[in-house]
């Protein structure tokens, strides 16, 4: 699995993935998650955004972010602001292996220190909620105006 920058030359392969018809009211599309990454990147947040490959496959997107603390928040962060693995490669492991990635990733702190990796997600998504408890990702309690429920994991 490798995260790899957005070009050019990956750009309308990676709007292209789609995630199953059952699943699109978890996420929105990675056409709209580039432009939300360009607008917070404008206003001065820190959004890192990668294609991912397996091999040199394209299976997935993934848009992460940092926060330094200095905000609204208590702490320092990363979090996974959206995930997915396109309809043709889901159920072979790569999802989890993605957010292994991820926690690897935060864990190098490439943008600067941090306390916590968060997420949210739509707590009737039960794969997605088996994916991160499974690396000890822990509801906060706390939840958003969509529903969508927040969990942290201590980096």
């Amino acid at each position: 699995m490798e995260f790899r920058k957005i070009t050019w030359e990956n750009f309308i392969p990676c709007i292209e993935l789609q995630v199953t018809e059952e699943q699109k009211s978890y996420i929105s599309s990675n056409q709209h998650a580039l432009a939300e990454a360009y607008i917070a990147q404008d206003e001065g947040q820190d959004i890192i955004t990668f294609a991912i490959y397996k091999d040199e496959t394209l299976v997935g997107f993934i848009m992460m972010y940092y926060d330094d603390g200095s905000g609204n928040f208590d702490y320092s962060s990363y979090g996974i602001f959206k995930m997915m693995i396109d309809q043709r490669y889901q159920g072979q492991g790569y999802g989890k292996e993605v957010v292994a990635q991820a926690i690897a990733y935060f864990r190098t702190f490439p943008r600067g220190a941090a306390k916590v990796a968060e997420l949210t997600y739509n707590p009737e998504n039960a794969a997605a909620k088996k994916i991160y408890d499974s690396f000890g990702f822990v509801q906060t309690g706390k939840v958003l105006d969509s529903g969508e429920v927040h969990a942290e994991l201590v980096l």
